[in-house]
């Protein structure tokens, strides 16, 4: 499992840790991906199944963070990078650094609720590949074309393309590699920086696409649109009321639940309602 994280979100993370060791079986490696000047805050974190990873660590030495500047990296090959969207090439990037054949991302405001076992996401030797309609919104319809582009997919309309955003998603580590190598032979240069001067981009876009779209049958996935995790987005704060009819309406599928970090509430306010629901 990896995480990407930061200090505003350490508690939540904490809670998303507790919860995976509670719930999550078999035991897994979950590793926790932070800056340099937050890893001595996670490390409290760390135990026998959670390592922490720095993403300096992830990253060639022509990418630096500039320390007055919140949220942007600096870069000799590339525009400044976002970090938004480094986060985003931090994921592709753990694969070139681990060895397990399966990597499951989960955002750090995830928490499971209920028992579960990762071997679900494996069907006879294939991953499950998160997969649903398209979401008509313009930013979705941007994404895919700009994978599209990096891709070098032409001839699809992007508002019909499947959606492959959500929460708990599982990736298998040679299809990234294979990703990688595909997206250095389209743009010649490396994948790194190719996406680095990509302004806007969805890494579950891009890698759904390129399986889909390039592996198509090779790709050792099987499509499931079930929704295992239920997702509060909404800015504004919920009430403890609220939170507890939250909980409650998650459907028995459902085996954690998202509440977005923008939404300010605490993760004490909710902590004790994970066990409830299970």
């Amino acid at each position: 499992m990896i995480t990407p994280s930061y200090a505003p979100d350490f508690e939540r993370c904490r809670l998303l840790c507790q919860s995976v060791q509670e719930f999550i079986s078999p035991a897994v490696t979950h590793y926790i991906v932070v800056g340099q000047r937050d890893k001595k805050l996670f490390s409290q974190l760390q135990n026998r199944n959670t390592e922490i990873i720095t993403v300096q660590s992830m990253l060639p030495s022509w990418i630096q963070r500039i320390p007055v500047v919140e949220n942007v990296w600096f870069s000799w090959k590339t525009m400044p990078v976002r970090g938004w969207l480094l986060q985003q090439i931090v994921k592709i990037a753990v694969a070139q650094h681990l060895s397990q054949d399966v990597l499951v991302c989960i955002d750090s405001d995830v928490a499971f609720i209920r028992p579960f076992s990762l071997q679900e996401f494996i069907r006879e030797d294939q991953v499950r590949l998160f997969r649903i309609a398209p979401c008509l919104q313009p930013k979705f319809e941007q994404w895919h074309e700009n994978s599209c582009s990096l891709l070098d997919i032409v001839g699809l309309n992007p508002a019909q393309l499947p959606n492959y955003i959500g929460q708990i998603i599982s990736w298998k580590r040679e299809n990234v590699l294979k990703m990688c190598q595909y997206i250095e032979s389209v743009s010649g240069r490396s994948w790194m920086e190719t996406l680095c001067n990509s302004w806007d981009m969805s890494e579950y876009m891009l890698y759904g696409n390129f399986v889909d779209q390039i592996l198509k049958e090779e790709s050792g996935h099987f499509i499931d649109e079930t929704s295992i995790c239920l997702e509060y987005w909404l800015h504004e704060a919920m009430t403890d009321r609220q939170l507890e009819s939250f909980f409650a309406s998650a459907h028995p599928s459902q085996i954690a639940v998202m509440i977005a970090s923008k939404a300010k509430i605490p993760p004490n306010r909710y902590e004790n309602l994970l066990k409830v629901v299970s």
